[in-house]
């Protein structure tokens, strides 16, 4: 899912792996260094995780970050 608003664009992914906050704040702080970013909202319970960035991202750089984190990137939402 991707809505645009005011020069700014908000993505949803699906990621798995993630079961505490300990995993949000890894993929949190990973997909918070791609350039654009302006915050990152994961969420254990769903596997959800809402970017919310100036620009469209490239999903292979989101999908990157994740993976430094080490969980998965599923997709969009």
């Amino acid at each position: 899912m991707t809505a645009e608003t005011k020069s700014q664009v908000t993505t949803v992914y699906q990621v798995t792996g993630m079961t505490c906050g300990h995993c949000e704040g890894a993929v949190t702080d990973e997909i918070s260094g791609i350039e654009g970013v302006v915050s990152v909202q994961a969420t254990a319970a769903t596997g959800q995780v809402t970017v919310v960035s100036g620009a469209p991202l490239n999903e292979a750089a989101v999908r990157a970050a994740v993976d430094e984190a080490g969980y998965e990137l599923t997709g969009q939402a």
